[in-house]
């Protein structure tokens, strides 16, 4: 059960501030890292395996400090952004050499070992620099995995990979998180944070914006009205009950969903008063749901905020 813990981390390069004084913990599961382009995400994964120290604040694993802790390292799996491979190599000889600098007992059945977890060991005999992108990825992947580590953080590691990859991938990230692991992983394609992680993390500007499960954190945007799709047995009824009472600030008839639109302004009273409307006017509720609580609703709101 590994903890990263990052406390009151900053990291600059000359006068630009890439990451500005977060403080957060990633633990065991599956943590979704998101943030605009520039964001400060990758300088945040790469404090966090080690390969920055942060200028200012602290960044630990169970307690230890990451930066130039070797130990540590051995505990943690990394999949960077940047290619940064060596294309003479062949995939086998690019995982064995990882397998060989960690001092593994069988560094050869390591490698083996994970490349066939993501599914490269027909490939492993070819050169690096004919691969695709998401062939990349993958042997990427088995260089992090071929340690067996605890932690393990992924840069934007859907890159370049096709339908059915993506699927693999993200089914060995699930097991992986249900082994009690710690992965952390960033993705500008917010419909696979949405799948995939438990929590999130945000981050804009280089700060911390917002932290935990999403559908939670739409709940506490109090300064955004909450927006609804509900259809019922009499739309126009409902409408003209709601737009008398205090919880909501908008009403619209969407005709082409056959359906009213719903913004709330006061949460908890639209929730109490909404079934209490209807019953009073004799209103069935066939469907009642959030328009605005996905993931990229969430995510465009704390950007624009």
């Amino acid at each position: 059960m590994s903890v990263i813990h990052i406390k009151s981390a900053s990291r600059w390069f000359g006068n630009v501030v890439a990451v500005n004084d977060i403080s957060l913990d990633i633990g065991p599961g599956i943590t979704g890292l998101l943030g605009p382009n520039g964001a400060g995400k990758s300088t945040l994964i790469h404090m966090m395996s080690g390969f920055l120290a942060p200028s200012s604040g602290e960044v630990t694993l169970d307690g230890r400090t990451i930066w130039q802790n070797e130990a540590v390292y051995r505990e943690i799996g990394l999949v960077p952004e940047r290619e940064g491979m060596y294309d003479y190599l062949t995939g086998g000889e690019f995982v064995l050499a990882n397998a060989e600098l960690h001092g593994l007992a069988d560094p050869g059945a390591a490698s083996r070992a994970a490349l066939e977890t993501v599914e490269m060991t027909a490939a492993a005999d070819r050169r690096i620099g004919t691969y695709s992108k998401g062939m990349r990825q993958r042997v990427k992947m088995a260089s992090a995995l071929v340690h067996n580590p605890t932690v393990l953080l992924l840069d934007e590691p859907f890159n370049g990979m096709d339908p059915r990859q993506r699927m693999h991938l993200m089914e060995l990230l699930r097991t992986m998180g249900s082994q009690g692991r710690t992965v952390l992983f960033s993705s500008h394609i917010l419909e696979e944070v949405e799948q995939l992680a438990s929590h999130i993390e945000v981050i804009v500007a280089g700060r911390h914006a917002a932290s935990g499960d999403f559908r939670k954190i739409r709940r506490l945007m109090t300064d955004r009205p909450h927006q609804y799709l509900i259809r019922s047995s009499d739309d126009r009824a409902l409408a003209a009950a709601l737009i008398a009472d205090a919880s909501t600030s908008g009403i619209e008839i969407d005709r082409a969903e056959d359906a009213l639109r719903v913004q709330a302004v006061d949460f908890h009273r639209f929730a109490e008063r909404l079934p209490q409307l209807a019953r009073r006017h004799d209103i069935r509720l066939l469907t009642v749901s959030p328009s605005d609580e996905s993931l990229e609703s969430v995510f465009s709101y704390l950007v624009s905020a």
